[in-house]
């Protein structure tokens, strides 16, 4: 590399530059000292292929400050230069990542395409994590953007997206990222993300039937349908894999048939990622990847090699330390065997240590197993101002608190949405359980309690119950807003409200007032303004514990549940108390008896 002067007419902005595709850069910060200094840093330049004229690689804000200063009258004279070697694209790209990267972090979206040019020219995830100091996992996350449809690729790098949603949807299907981009487009819609989003993805057994591959009119199995969905879905998974397993393995063996060298499934635990492979003829030995999602979907993807295959196969150096297939040392049903009494001992084991069963029930809520399947349930509305609301509230501020506190003990993510579904660490559920076992029995039993409120059903009669049981007062956590008021509608329903902030001759003299005004005057009793006596911690009777109507028409969910599960409780009041205790005495004395035998 040599340093030169080049006068500024025989300069232009190199396609490597990374920021050569943007809006004229802001310089604004630098412009007075140009004004005063004139350029004092080197650009970095390569030959363009013309004679005496020279690209920019590093260096294009400060060759606008000498362009701008020039225009204005000042000096137009030669700046200095680095002069790189001709050709290297490569090492150009680098040196214009690595300027920016010091000066300005460039967003994920556009480190992500100049990597990916980086790769296409040879260069490995581990080579680029050395050169800018960044750790290849990040990099490998960064080049993972490649399976993002462009739409969701430009949200993102608008921040429209945050970057836990965007990582779970690196890991969608195509199809499934349609989908979950309809529903972000859809104003009427809720888009699930982050946490929410996993479990949108990956959490749940149903499976449309426009996953099936297989001929659905030979199909034996149960399908599952409403009057409003145009898909059905299968009502027995295992009679689905069964029948989509099958039809893979004759999809792969109709490719082996045409003449591809080979074709390789991806399990549902892994992912095809494009950015590690590069297209392939199959005359020169592409294979065919087959990728099957945990629900069901299946893509193909024609003609890939994996990047070190296809560098090999273009220099024609074979690899001499690559691995040759070994014989597995057990057959299937041996690990089989193994698996299932080493399972049967441990199980026994753990039924005898209550304290570690807690904290694996804790695990399995948090992520999730083969076995169980956890949902969230989601604090959002169709409707943003009831959104809103409940994002603004007193009682979702302080769960907040409580489970910021949890993520932090558990060294999550601090960004994650929830704690449930919100693990993504590389050892998974195993991992989490060392982490609880780390912990006293009281902290663990304030994450249950957080995962627990995380993933209760609202307006279920559980609430209701819970309500009752632990006395919650309403007026604590909530007070009357724009949502609730623009939401009364019933002009029987505001009568009666006005009768119980305002007493019953402000209703009475009010009654054939517009709706507008009796709201204006709710909610001047509630805030004492307008010469209004002030109403101090009113709740609606529908959001009280236990809740109650306004009138005999029905239609309330809080107050159906709740007798609901008044009716429950009351039931088993009725039976003999004394009956029962004897028999769970009796129950429970067996039982210490049948385990010391």
């Amino acid at each position: 590399m040599q340093l030169e002067n080049i006068d500024l007419a025989k300069l232009s902005v190199s396609p490597a530059n990374m920021r050569n595709a943007k809006k004229p850069p802001d310089i604004s910060d630098i412009l007075p000292s140009v004004r005063v200094r004139g350029v004092l840093v080197p650009l970095l330049v390569r030959p363009n292929g013309r004679a005496d004229t020279f690209e920019i690689v590093a260096g294009r804000r400060r060759y606008h400050a000498a362009t701008t200063v020039a225009e204005e009258g000042g000096s137009d004279g030669p700046l200095p230069c680095a002069i790189l070697e001709e050709g290297d694209d490569a090492a150009a790209l680098e040196a214009s990542l690595i300027e920016n990267l010091v000066r300005e972090n460039p967003d994920e979206v556009t480190q992500w395409e100049q990597f990916t040019q980086l790769v296409k020219k040879g260069r490995k995830a581990s080579e680029i994590a050395d050169t800018f100091g960044m750790d290849e996992k990040m990099v490998g996350r960064i080049l993972a953007l490649g399976n993002l449809l462009p739409p969701i690729r430009n949200a993102y790098r608008r921040e429209e997206i945050d970057a836990a949603t965007v990582r779970h949807l690196t890991l969608a299907s195509k199809a499934q990222q349609k989908a979950w981009l309809a529903l972000f487009r859809d104003e009427e819609a809720y888009a699930p993300r982050g946490g929410q989003l996993k479990a949108w993805l990956f959490g749940g057994a149903s499976i449309s039937t426009s996953a099936a591959i297989f001929d659905m009119e030979e199909f034996k199995g149960q399908i599952v349908s409403d009057l409003f969905a145009e898909d059905g879905y299968f009502a027995d998974a295992d009679q689905f894999w069964e029948a989509q397993s099958a039809a893979i393995e004759a999809k792969k063996a109709a490719y082996l048939e045409d003449g591809w060298s080979d074709v390789q499934i991806i399990p549902q635990d892994s992912y095809f990622q494009t950015w590690d492979h590069e297209k392939t003829t199959k005359s020169k030995g592409g294979r065919v990847y087959i990728d099957v999602s945990a629900k069901g979907e299946v893509t193909v993807h024609e003609g890939y090699l994996t990047a070190k295959e296809a560098r090999v196969r273009e220099t024609g150096q074979v690899d001499s330390k690559a691995d040759k297939p070994k014989r597995p040392e057990i057959t299937g049903p041996m690990a089989e065997y193994i698996d299932l009494h080493r399972h049967a001992a441990v199980r026994n084991e753990l039924a005898a240590s209550p304290t570690i069963a807690l904290r694996v029930m804790v695990a399995h809520a948090i992520c999730g197993s083969p076995l169980w399947n956890v949902k969230v349930q989601e604090q959002r509305s169709r409707k943003e101002a009831i959104t809103e609301s409940i994002e603004t509230s007193a009682a979702e501020a302080r769960f907040d608190e409580r489970r910021r506190a949890v993520l932090a003990v558990l060294g999550f993510d601090a960004d994650e949405p929830t704690v449930t579904l919100g693990h993504e660490t590389r050892n998974g559920i195993s991992d989490l359980l060392l982490r609880l076992l780390d912990v006293p029995d009281a902290v663990v039993m304030e994450i249950l309690g957080v995962v627990m409120a995380e993933t209760l059903s609202a307006g279920s009669e559980l609430v209701e119950t819970l309500g009752v049981h632990l006395d919650v007062e309403m007026a604590d956590y909530w007070a009357v807003d724009a949502a609730f008021m623009d939401l009364v509608r019933d002009r029987e329903v505001l009568t009666a409200l006005l009768d119980e902030v305002g007493g019953a001759s402000i209703a009475a003299a009010n009654a054939s007032e517009k709706t507008k005004t009796v709201k204006g005057i709710i909610s001047d009793h509630l805030t004492g303004e307008n010469g209004r006596a002030k109403q101090e911690h009113w709740v609606p009777r529908w959001m009280a514990f236990p809740p109650s109507a306004y009138t005999t028409r029905g239609g309330v969910g809080t107050v159906a549940a709740a007798e609901r599960a008044k009716w429950l409780m009351e039931e088993d009041e009725s039976s003999d108390p004394e009956a029962q205790d004897a028999d769970e005495t009796a129950s429970t004395t067996g039982e210490a008896e049948r385990i010391a035998a």
